[in-house]
């Protein structure tokens, strides 16, 4: 079975987004099969695949949630943690129009949400 690229976008030293980061670790071990890689956000998304799989910390949600091209333009872009956040949509919408990347799927985490509970959602949506 071939290994499955999933992008982690987080700020450790931010308490409210480093959640994804932090369970990277516990992901790994639960689904070996996927390659959880630290995003660092001046890095070039068209060069990580045609069909993207991002984990991200998402304000305003109560659950881990999944949103794909066509939620992006219901993604807020007004409150920001980090560097990643501020051009994330607009980037992924970009890159759609322009034909570099055919489909995203962003693997929303609220921002201070049970790690347990998140492993074991994130875990349910990437196995199907």
């Amino acid at each position: 079975m071939q290994t499955k690229k999933v992008l982690v976008f987080g700020n450790i030293l931010l308490k409210e987004d480093s959640l994804p980061l932090l369970i990277i670790p516990l992901l790994q071990e639960k689904l070996p099969d996927y390659e959880f890689s630290v995003f660092d956000p001046n890095e070039q998304l068209e060069n990580q695949g045609k069909n993207l799989l991002i984990i991200d910390t998402v304000l305003r949600i109560k659950k881990v949630s999944v949103f794909t091209e066509e939620d992006l333009e219901k993604l807020e872009t007004e409150k920001r943690y980090s560097a990643h956040d501020f051009d994330l949509g607009f980037s992924l919408r970009f890159l759609l129009k322009v034909k570099k990347i055919e489909s995203v799927k962003i693997i929303g985490v609220p921002p201070m949400y049970n790690q347990k509970k998140a492993v074991q959602e994130i875990a349910n949506i990437l196995r199907g």
